[in-house]
């Protein structure tokens, strides 16, 4: 592994500025290591999710919107963290323009035990 493949900073600013993509995406890869796979998005209003295949961490970096998870209704907002486990039903809502979150899939597909061994 080269030197500079083991360090990298990914700035909010740059990184926002390649959104929309080309194709208008609202989300864009940063890195994808093994089993992590990191991504910066604005979703729109709402952002209609399928269950995904590996436990997700969303950091809420801009703006507030509504978590639906097992229905529950939660306020989401910057500076908030947000695990869902692989396989999890959970849709966000009422996001505002700037809504920017931090996405980082990682792990085996069907997510880790909460003991720490792969299920």
């Amino acid at each position: 592994m080269a030197q500079g493949d083991r360090i990298r900073v990914f700035r909010l600013a740059e990184t926002r500025r390649r959104i929309p993509g080309p194709a208008g995406e609202h989300g864009i890869r940063l890195l994808q290591r093994g089993s992590l796979d990191i991504a910066l998005s604005i979703p729109v209003s709402p952002k209609l999710q399928a269950p995904h295949a590996q436990d997700e961490l969303y950091v809420i970096v801009r703006g507030r919107g509504v978590l639906l998870h097992d229905g529950n209704r939660e306020t989401v907002e910057a500076g908030d963290l947000v695990f869902v486990a692989a396989g999890a039903d959970h849709q966000l809502e009422g996001l505002g323009n700037d809504f920017t979150l931090w996405r980082v899939f990682y792990g085996p597909p069907g997510g880790e035990s909460p003991t720490g061994e792969t299920t």
